[in-house]
C-alpha cells in the first residue's frame, strides 16, 4: 500500500490547461513574427536586442511568476517553461535573458527578499524597468561555488562589497543586481550572504564582456566591485544563509534551462524537417531515406522525452514538493538531448548546415550553453547520485 501511495504521489498531469495552450499559442506567433526575423543578424553581431524589451515587457514576460501585487503575471513554473521554450525555438539569446531575470534574479528577490525589498525592486523587475543579474560565478569559482572571494564586510549602517564575477548574463545592462559574497570566510560556504545592489552604485563597475560561441545576442558579463557600499537593508536572506538560498535558486533556474533546451531542440527538429522534405538527392526528397527518417525519429522522440521532463519538474515545484532531483534530472537530458538533436540538424542539412544562411548552425553553437550553465551536466549527475543514494541509507 505504501508503494502505491507513493507512486500514485509522483503522478503527473501533464496535459496543458486551456490557459496554457492558449499562452503557448500566443508566445509561439510573438516570437516567430517579432524575434525569429532578427536572430540571425543579432547573434553574428552579438547585438542585445534592446528593441525587442519592450515588446517583451508588454507582454509581461520580465514578471512571469512575480505575483499581481508586485506588478507581475503570477504564472506557474509550466507556463514559465513554456514561454522560455517558445522563444528557444526561434532565438535561443532571448529565451536565456527572458528565462535568468525570471528564474535567477527576480526569484531570489522574491523566494527569499523582506517585503520592503519586494515591494521597492519587484515592480520595477516585473515591467521590464530594469532588468535583473545574478552574479554568483567568479574567476577562480564555478562549480565549486563556495569557493568564491568576493567579501562583504559590515562597516557601520552600509555593507561594503569587493571582488568581481565573471559570466554574469545581463552583466552590462542590468539595473538590479543580486550579488553573492563571503560574509565570514572562515565559515566556508556557511558564510556566505547574498545582497541587492542597484546599478550606478560607485564602485559597481562592468568589466569584459564576453564575446560568446553561442547565445551571443545575450549580454554576459564581468562585473566588478570595489568598495561598493550598500545599506544593511540591502542583505537578501538570511546573514551566513546564502549558499542554501543560492542552491534553492539553482533548482528553479535548471527547470528554466531545461526548458531552453528544448526549444532549441525542437527549432532544430522542425528546421530539419523542412529541409529534408526540400532537399532532393539522387531524383527525390531525402525525406525519403531510411538514414534522415531515423534522424529524425530519434531527435523527435527524446524532444518529447526531454519536455516530459521539464513539465515534471516544473509541477513539482508548483505543488510545493520535493523537486531537486526532477530538476536536474530536466536539465541534465534536456542539455544532452538538444546537442544531439543540433548534431543530428547539422548533419541533415550536410554542407548547408554548416554555413550560417541556416538556423541550424546557430542552433548548434547555442545549445551547447545547455550543459554548462546553471550547473554543468557532470554536476547534475552527483546531484542525481547523491539523491539517489540518500534515499537508499
Amino acid at each position: 500500500m505504501k508503494d502505491e501511495a507513493e507512486g500514485e504521489q509522483n503522478q503527473v498531469n501533464f496535459d496543458l490547461t486551456e490557459e496554457q495552450k492558449l499562452l503557448k499559442h500566443t508566445i509561439r506567433d510573438f516570437a516567430e513574427a517579432q524575434i525569429a526575423p532578427g536572430a540571425g543578424e543579432r547573434d553574428e553581431a552579438a547585438r542585445f536586442p534592446t528593441e525587442l524589451i519592450p515588446k517583451l515587457a508588454e507582454l509581461g514576460l520580465f514578471g512571469i511568476m512575480i505575483p499581481q501585487e508586485y506588478g507581475g503575471a503570477g504564472l506557474d513554473t509550466v507556463s514559465a517553461a513554456i514561454i522560455v521554450e517558445e522563444i528557444a525555438r526561434v532565438d535561443a539569446a532571448v529565451a536565456l535573458i527572458v528565462a535568468s531575470h525570471n528564474s535567477l534574479c527576480a526569484a531570489h528577490l522574491l523566494s527569499f527578499g523582506s517585503e520592503m525589498q519586494k515591494q521597492k525592486y519587484l515592480p520595477s523587475l516585473a515591467h521590464g524597468e530594469k532588468l535583473g543579474a545574478w552574479a554568483l560565478t567568479e574567476p577562480g569559482s564555478g562549480s565549486d561555488a563556495a569557493a568564491l572571494k568576493t567579501r562583504a564586510k559590515l562597516d557601520g549602517e552600509h555593507w561594503v562589497l569587493d571582488g568581481e564575477k565573471q559570466f554574469t548574463t545581463q552583466g552590462s545592462t542590468a539595473g538590479v543586481y543580486v550579488i553573492v559574497a563571503s560574509t565570514d570566510p572562515f565559515r566556508g560556504k556557511r558564510g556566505i550572504s547574498a545582497f541587492i545592489v542597484e546599478r550606478g552604485t560607485a564602485g559597481l563597475r562592468v568589466g569584459k564582456v564576453e564575446n560568446k560561441l553561442g547565445v551571443r545576442a545575450s549580454d554576459t558579463a564581468a562585473v566588478q566591485l570595489e568598495a561598493v557600499r550598500v545599506p544593511k537593508e540591502n542583505l537578501l536572506g538570511e546573514l551566513n544563509g546564502g549558499i542554501s538560498d543560492v542552491l534553492k535558486v539553482l533548482q528553479g533556474g535548471r527547470v528554466g534551462i531545461g526548458a531552453m533546451a528544448v526549444g532549441i531542440a525542437q527549432g532544430a527538429l522542425e528546421e530539419s524537417t523542412k529541409y529534408a522534405r526540400m532537399r532532393k538527392q539522387f531524383g527525390k526528397p531525402i525525406a525519403e531515406f531510411e538514414a534522415i527518417q531515423w534522424m529524425l525519429a530519434d531527435m523527435a522522440t527524446e524532444i518529447e522525452a526531454a519536455r516530459l521532463l521539464v513539465y515534471r519538474a516544473a509541477r513539482l515545484k508548483d505543488a510545493g514538493m520535493p523537486f531537486l532531483k526532477a530538476a536536474s534530472e530536466a536539465k541534465l537530458y534536456a542539455a544532452e538531448t538538444t546537442m544531439r538533436a543540433a548534431t543530428k540538424a547539422i548533419q541533415i542539412h550536410g554542407g548547408y548546415g554548416y554555413i550560417k544562411d541556416y538556423p541550424v548552425e546557430r542552433y548548434f553553437r547555442d545549445a551547447k550553453i545547455c550543459e554548462i550553465g546553471e550547473g554543468t551536466s557532470e554536476i547534475q549527475r552527483m546531484v542525481i547520485a547523491k539523491e539517489l543514494l540518500r534515499g537508499t541509507e
